[in-house]
């Protein structure tokens, strides 16, 4: 019997990797971006700008790719300080939303973390493995955003068609 979640695979989001002391990339960033998470794997949402801490030092930015060229213009990558590290990344990784009253379902079979939403809130970011695939999860409304490496879109998409059917 089929699953009831309905799986997206989004367009292409803007994103960025940002390394380096909180204190320096905010002075570097200004107030353009979201606060900065104070709990690691957690994000900070602005709108349309969610600013994720996926690791010590370490955040993506994600946004609209119509964000993208204003974005990397106020955050100036190639005239950071040489403690900060700013990365465009947008082409890296497949985005796919699962959504529906079962998505959590499915992310189990994927995902060996812990999603229920006592563990995993609504502002959860962090770097797992989905399908032995290195995956990036975020709660969105309804459901999950699962992100994977690019080159394994197609698989991840043949691996989420085939354990929600």
């Amino acid at each position: 019997m089929p699953y009831d979640v309905t799986t997206t695979r989004l367009d292409t989001q803007a994103l960025f990797d940002l390394k380096g002391p909180a204190a320096t990339l905010r002075q570097w960033i200004g107030p353009d971006l979201p606060a900065f998470p104070d709990q690691p794997n957690t994000r900070g949402d602005d709108g349309h700008l969610s600013l994720m801490w996926i690791g010590p030092d370490h955040w993506l930015l994600r946004a609209p790719l119509s964000e993208e060229v204003a974005l990397e213009a106020s955050l100036r990558p190639a005239e950071a300080p040489a403690e900060i590290s700013i990365v465009r990344i947008s082409d890296t990784l497949a985005f796919f939303r699962l959504t529906g009253p079962e998505a959590g379902e499915i992310m189990a079979i994927a995902c060996p973390l812990d999603l229920h939403a006592a563990r995993f809130g609504p502002q959860a970011a962090c770097f797992t493995e989905a399908f032995g695939l290195k995956a990036l999860v975020t709660r969105c409304a309804e459901g999950f955003d699962l992100a994977v490496e690019q080159s394994y879109g197609a698989l991840c998409a043949d691996y989420l068609a085939q354990a929600s059917a």
